[in-house]
């Protein structure tokens, strides 16, 4: 009798397993919609859900999530001067091989077409300094020579830049930026001035005589803070130093102590900012890290917050996995079950950065068969908070997303024809009825 039982129970564990299975491989997946919900941020950035990719064989879509930061980074604008070195010593090959005074000129002339580029509000203006060549004008304001008076040509610029003479015997940086400062105009505007210098100041405007000395050192240092002290905005680039540690000539001090009393360090500068370089930092340094520095504004997003909302049928009858992880930010791991979310969170977003996490739904085997032939929304909603270009809080939000729909075909059952899956399910069922109520006998039989 227990046997008898025992192959009932059996056989009706795979009346319901088949039907279940059945149900999981012969379910239909088919993208019903394909919008892309688009949240506005600022005139070029903004949020992107989309879906990118699926298998519907095996039943999963994978989603993205994106913030793109498109603004354009704002130029500076007022009037610049670069203060640009022409001692003999820019016509050294460094160990790239490359002549200093190229590296130097052809980065110089690259930072001015970008930062003219589409900018009819600034201008630039260029001087030359080392020594006078006429040794009766040494350590006089003859020792710097105008280049080129405030401009916004580009190209005149880049051929007056290119067209300078490196024959300076000695380096009387002060010179160079009293020249370049006497060149502003008196508009009240941005004020910059860029110094690109391999050398360390040897000579001084009326100096004692004497290179490297105190008095030397002691002009230099305050011509720049008397610049930083009239609000012009001062850049330095120090390079082609690989005798630091020798002394210098005439005087007890090295030519890297005379560089810290001079220009201070990059940490704790005399005026403005200071790059101390080594030759194959040139190109990097003027090209990118200057021109950032000019700009006035990042034109970055910060405190991002992206809310992404899952409707409960989908929580409940899709696995969630991340596809990649975020290039920017922290994400949690999994969907948060109390609101049914995930939450992305971007610190800041740079100007011409995007920021990507990408998620993958897949139909469970085990799935509530309540959802055949409806319209399911893989989304609720988003959320975006952030804080704008004006350092205002923003909140926006968005409902658009695509939509999945499962179907079940008719079932084919083996010599019966053509049957549709209720028929079946009523087979089925009659199944179990019959088997309860052999059950029931068996036991009442049996007690």
């Amino acid at each position: 009798m227990k046997k008898s039982l025992s192959i009932i129970i059996f056989l009706i564990t795979i009346v319901i397993a088949n039907i279940s299975l059945a149900s999981y491989s012969t379910v239909k997946m088919e993208v019903v919609e394909e919008p892309v919900c688009t949240i506005q941020l600022e005139e070029n950035s903004k949020f992107e859900k989309r879906l990118i990719s699926k298998d519907l064989n095996n039943k999963e879509v994978t989603l993205q999530l994106q913030v793109t930061n498109e603004e354009k980074a704002l130029k500076p604008t007022g009037e610049l001067m670069l203060v640009i070195d022409n001692s003999d010593s820019m016509t050294k090959v460094t160990d790239n091989g490359q002549v200093r005074k190229d590296l130097v000129f052809n980065s110089a002339n690259t930072l001015v077409k970008s930062l003219l580029e589409n900018n009819s509000d600034l201008k630039i203006g260029v001087v030359s300094f080392s020594s006078n060549v006429d040794v009766s004008k040494e350590g006089t304001l003859e020792d710097a020579f105008l280049v080129s008076e405030l401009s916004a040509d580009a190209t005149a610029l880049s051929t007056a830049i290119t067209n300078i003479e490196a024959n300076g015997p000695r380096t009387d940086l002060q010179s160079g930026l009293l020249l370049a400062s006497q060149h502003f105009t008196n508009t009240d505007n941005n004020k910059y001035m860029i110094v690109l210098t391999d050398g360390v100041p040897n000579i001084a405007v009326d100096y004692d005589k004497k290179y490297f000395s105190d008095d030397v050192i002691n002009k230099t240092k305050q011509q720049l803070q008397d610049l930083s002290s009239q609000g012009i905005n001062l850049i330095t680039m120090l390079t082609g130093i690989s005798n630091a540690e020798d002394v210098a000539t005439g005087v007890e001090k090295t030519y890297g102590q005379i560089i810290s009393e001079i220009f201070g360090s990059a940490s704790s500068p005399t005026a403005g900012k200071f790059y101390y370089i080594t030759d194959d930092e040139i190109e990097q340094t003027i090209t990118t890290d200057i021109y950032n520095d000019l700009l006035p504004v990042s034109q970055s997003l910060k405190n991002i917050t992206v809310v992404d909302y899952f409707p409960k049928e989908i929580v409940d009858n899709f696995d969630f996995a991340y596809v990649s992880n975020a290039n920017i930010g922290n994400i949690t791991t999994r969907i948060d079950t109390t609101n049914n979310s995930i939450t992305w969170n971007i610190p800041e977003l740079a100007s011409g950065q995007t920021a990507t996490v990408q998620y993958k739904l897949k139909l469970k085997e085990n799935f509530d068969n309540s959802i055949i032939d409806k319209i399911l929304d893989t989304n609720e909603k988003v959320d975006v908070t952030y804080t704008d270009l004006d350092d205002t809080e923003q909140s926006k939000t968005f409902d658009v997303t695509p939509k999945l729909k499962l179907t079940e075909p008719p079932t084919v059952l083996p010599k019966a024809g053509t049957i549709t899956f209720i028929t079946f399910s009523v087979l089925a069922t009659g199944l179990l009825v019959f088997s309860a109520t052999k059950l029931a006998k068996l036991y009442k039989e049996t007690h």
